[in-house]
């Protein structure tokens, strides 16, 4: 996502190499994906599942189904 939009910035850390952070951010599994400091999704997921949980999660209205459908062609 954050390829994609400018107004989206993405983070990637070796937990190994930061402890601090993975303590801070309750680290047990990986991937781990924190948005805003208020949402965790642990493990990965499809990005059709992934977008809607993560910006209903947020408060942010999701687009239809058939738009992420679309792009994920």
């Amino acid at each position: 996502m954050a390829i994609e939009n400018p107004n989206i910035r993405a983070d990637m850390i070796e937990v190994s190499e930061f402890p601090e952070l993975g303590q801070r951010y309750q680290v047990y599994g990986v991937p781990l994906t924190v948005a805003n400091e208020k949402v965790r999704f642990e493990g990965g997921a499809p990005e059709p599942y992934f977008i809607p949980q993560l910006l209903n999660q947020l408060g942010i209205a999701s687009p239809p189904t058939e738009i992420l459908d679309a792009n994920a062609t």
